[in-house]
């Protein structure tokens, strides 16, 4: 049976950095692979033993991580944070940084962190979005009062978001100059948009498994 490999991963955004080495510390492999599906098939079809990686925590861990997990005998993840204290240099590189993960994954030093399923994480992106969808709603009903009382108009604060309302309110608002009309239309505009587009989160979430 051959001895188990140990492989550290430097990911960004167009490469990934790597280097494998045996639980001696001898190097087997190291280099670039582009951050593509396609190129981490090739890269995993011409590993020879068994390996087991590790990664740094970034925005685009996940996808690469949920890929090559069938290839692996294990992956894992380390702390951003905690990593960076264990590894702290003053001359860093991609391929430095590989090896640095290589070498605390061989000698179980690695700061872990929880990875959670793809499907949670799915649904985490999922919630975070409506998050958004709200936060950006709000700023619109807040943008539409100011814009109102920026030209001195009266309005009722209790109905201003319901649609008849306003659109009677745009009506009486003859006195207005013709710029802030159709900025309080573009905000109307954008601010239903959003709520229909978090209809369709709410949807979507209720359809997760």
């Amino acid at each position: 049976m051959k001895s188990m490999h140990y492989i550290g991963f430097d990911i960004h955004k167009k490469i990934i950095a790597f280097c494998e080495k045996q639980m001696d510390g001898t190097i087997i492999d190291q280099g670039n692979i582009p951050a593509t599906r396609q190129s981490l098939t090739r890269w995993a079809g011409k590993r020879t033993a068994p390996w087991i990686g590790a990664m740094e925590a970034t925005l685009f861990t996940g996808w690469v991580y949920d890929y090559l997990l069938p290839y692996g005998e294990e992956l894992k993840v380390a702390h951003p944070e905690m990593l960076k204290a264990i590894t702290a240099a003053k001359k860093k590189n991609d391929a430095a940084d590989a090896e640095k993960i290589a070498d605390l994954l061989r000698c179980n030093l690695l700061p872990e962190c929880y990875m959670a399923p793809e499907a949670h994480r799915n649904l985490r992106r999922i919630l975070r979005y409506r998050n958004f969808l709200v936060r950006e709603a709000v700023k619109m009903k807040t943008k539409t009062a100011s814009l109102l009382m920026e030209v001195g108009a009266e309005y009722n604060k209790s109905r201003l978001h319901g649609t008849k309302y306003f659109q009677e309110l745009l009506g009486n608002l003859d006195y207005v100059p013709e710029s802030v009309l159709n900025l309080l239309q573009m905000t109307r505009s954008n601010m239903e948009c959003f709520a229909k587009m978090e209809k369709q989160l709410v949807h979507a979430l209720r359809s997760e498994p």
